[in-house]
């Protein structure tokens, strides 16, 4: 153990949520050793770096009076009341005869571990949490990854008090993601499907639709939807770590991706993970249904030849507690679901993976989670976003994520990179915003 590294904290009542997030704050946030204890006598002869956490008055030279949050079980309403602050920005739970002007360990893992999303919501169309909702979206502060400014400034204190405390931090890493909801806009649909298509571009007069489908089926021209080799060419331009999340749930009104079965679709599968990572992308029609996940994830494995341990919400279904027990009762391991389907912004208010809290079992799993901050749907249809404009509108959400050495996790679809015409001028926007997300110096 480094001395140098190494804080001791007093705390009158050691709670798996008091452990949690000190964990994540000291340890994986900061790089640094602790140790709890309950003991007085101990936290004062102890010579070496130290602080006390309790909701009670304590003779320290540095005290964080705490609320009473991470000292509870169970989930309750919190009364929040959102200060300004010059330096925090904003901040909650507003503690007195304090070194720190509120309790930024209970505000952080009320924030993290999505408390609020456990408490009755009216629910979207879908029985999803709208962003909306939020205490980010209601106080402005959804853009900005808020508990990363908070230990920040606590780090900065941490220093102030301990001159010789050696803080390390993980490099800033970006992570592009790519979701496989419909492989193909034409090709590999079956007669049914194809005899479908043609019936309702015939009754909409559709002519432009039925001379692109017959192109495609007469191999005249590309399938609007196939911008593979476009996406691995930029994975090779810019030594990308890619991700692909691949639909295979029953076709549905919401998953219309091909049959888990189609031979053409299990060698596009395979071609993609020979250059990427892959993970599965439940579907809509999974919701609620751990055995149903399981069937796909299992369809992934027996096509890829591989273990299944990376998974996104198709519709971004992400419910609290259930989604992610069923995850981690199939075996998955890491998800990139933490994110709004319609809003670009910080759902956890955190830029940095972290491992999921489950506050109906009070304990830390082995679920790590991925925060996405950024999709190219949403940068277009709630921001506003145009062609010439992306990264413009990106950039303040790429540069928080790289000034505080998180990571970066973008989603795009095939479908938005190909020559479909609603999207027909997005072609470069792909590679505009990995050029900006690349490099933490690229400003």
């Amino acid at each position: 153990m480094n001395p140098n590294s190494h804080i001791l904290i007093y705390t009158h009542k050691i709670t798996p949520r008091v452990k949690y997030i000190f964990n994540l704050i000291l340890k994986d946030h900061l790089g640094l050793t602790f140790s709890l204890t309950t003991y007085i006598d101990e936290f004062k002869e102890f010579e070496g770096y130290k602080f006390s956490y309790s909701t009670t008055d304590f003779d320290s030279n540095f005290h964080i009076a705490g609320h009473s949050l991470l000292f509870e079980s169970g989930i309750r309403e919190q009364t929040i009341q959102m200060q300004n602050h010059e330096t925090y920005f904003k901040y909650f739970f507003k503690t007195y005869k304090n070194s720190l002007p509120f309790d930024v360990f209970a505000a952080s893992f009320y924030l993290i571990s999505r408390y609020e999303e456990y408490l009755p919501f009216k629910a979207d169309a879908f029985n999803r949490y709208e962003f909306e909702n939020s205490l980010a979206y209601q106080y402005d502060f959804l853009k900005i990854p808020l508990v990363n400014i908070w230990l920040h400034e606590f780090e900065l204190v941490l220093k102030s008090k301990f001159p010789k405390l050696e803080i390390t931090h993980r490099p800033y890493n970006y992570v592009s993601t790519i979701d496989i909801d419909n492989a193909y806009k034409y090709k590999q649909k079956g007669l049914m499907r194809h005899i479908g298509g043609y019936l309702k571009a015939i009754t909409s007069l559709n002519k432009n639709d039925i001379i692109d489908r017959t192109s495609v089926l007469l191999k005249k021209v590309k399938d609007p939807f196939d911008s593979y080799s476009y996406q691995l060419r930029i994975q090779e331009k810019y030594k990308l770590d890619v991700i692909y999340f691949f639909l295979l749930g029953d076709y549905g009104m919401n998953d219309k991706n091909h049959p888990s079965n189609n031979v053409n679709f299990q060698n596009l599968i395979k071609h993609l993970l020979d250059y990427a990572k892959g993970g599965i992308h439940p579907s809509f029609g999974s919701d609620k249904s751990t055995e149903q996940v399981k069937i796909e994830v299992n369809r992934l494995a027996r096509i890829s030849h591989r273990d299944v341990y990376n998974s996104r919400q198709h519709f971004s279904m992400l419910r609290f507690p259930e989604t992610y027990a069923n995850l981690l009762e199939i075996g998955i391991t890491n998800d990139y679901s933490m994110g709004y389907s319609n809003n670009n912004g910080f759902r956890a208010s955190y830029c940095m993976p972290f491992y999921w809290y489950d506050l109906d079992d009070e304990l830390e799993t082995g679920l790590k989670i991925h925060p996405f901050c950024i999709s190219e749907t949403s940068l277009r249809y709630k921001d506003g976003a145009k062609p010439k404009t992306i990264v413009e509108v990106a950039k303040p959400l790429i540069d928080y994520v790289k000034k505080y050495n998180g990571e970066l996790i973008t989603i795009f679809h095939n479908d938005t990179m190909g020559t479909a015409q609603d999207w027909i001028d997005w072609n470069n926007a792909y590679e505009d915003i990995v050029k900006h997300c690349i490099n933490k110096q690229n400003d």
